[in-house]
């Protein structure tokens, strides 16, 4: 299971001067950036900085007000919110968004139907073609359940589970959809130190096994700076520095935004 690579010359991700507004309320504020092929690209910036917002504009669930979203050379903004995980976008959430009753190896599976071909027809007649794949998708949810070492709990309903077990669950079922970019938010709230040098481990290997792109937002300054190949930091809407995770750290403006105009 490999992410497609597509024009390695490209970004794979291109925010053109993104704006959303919110009555009064100015949310995003004329963002532009873009992610490379292959890199893991943190968001970063104070509450209230729009990161969030702008996950939620890549993921179909807000309409901005102006500006332009390209994915792998596609206008994202044209394409209807379904399209998101066959178009090659897997998300995880703040908060858990798992099925509780359901066994691990079922949430990840869920994960990967929107990569099953066949329609209706097809699935309630059990033809061959929804047979491989369903044959292919139940070996790619095997292979993230070793991957994430999930192997002792596979078969275990997810509501039993550890918080930092239930996290890896969510990251497989976001990956069993064969994403090309994958948005993790807050990937590291509510673990301990252990468990967030863990993930930091695992995100690199996961990018570099899979071939993806990654969207990291995320308040954990020392995960972002020590993963990400470049980070962007946002302030009330507005891009404040773009550049290495170095470069960043050292920017004015971030220090500024972080630590007060003191500082």
């Amino acid at each position: 299971m490999t992410g497609a690579t597509g024009n390695s010359g490209a970004p794979l991700l291109a925010i053109g001067e993104l704006s959303v507004r919110f009555g009064g309320i100015v949310a995003l504020n004329g963002v532009s950036f873009e992610v490379p092929r292959g890199q893991i690209c943190g968001l970063i910036g104070p509450n209230g900085a729009g990161k969030t917002t702008l996950f939620n504009c890549l993921s179909r669930l807000y309409q901005p007000d102006g500006g332009t979203i390209t994915f792998d050379g596609k206008d994202l903004l044209g394409l209807p919110r379904h399209k998101m995980a066959a178009l090659g976008i897997g998300r995880t959430f703040q908060n858990l968004a798992l099925f509780r009753t359901m066994s691990v190896r079922d949430n990840i599976m869920v994960g990967g139907h929107s990569t099953i071909r066949g329609g209706f027809v097809a699935n309630s007649l059990r033809l061959p073609l929804v047979a491989r794949e369903e044959a292919k998708l139940s070996a790619r949810v095997a292979e993230l359940i070793a991957a994430l070492d999930l192997d002792g709990v596979a078969d275990q309903p997810v509501q039993g589970l550890t918080f930092a077990v239930q996290k890896r669950v969510e990251l497989a079922r976001a990956l069993a959809c064969e994403p090309k970019l994958l948005l993790l938010d807050e990937p590291a709230g509510g673990l301990n130190h252990e468990e967030v040098e863990k993930l930091r481990e695992l995100i690199g290997a996961l990018r570099d096994r899979y071939g993806l792109t990654v969207l990291l937002v995320e308040h954990h300054m020392n995960l972002v700076m020590r993963v990400s190949d470049k980070v962007v930091a946002l302030d009330f809407g507005r891009k404040i520095a773009d550049g290495t995770p170095a470069e960043v750290q050292n920017a004015p403006d971030v220090i500024k935004a972080y630590l007060g105009a003191s500082a």
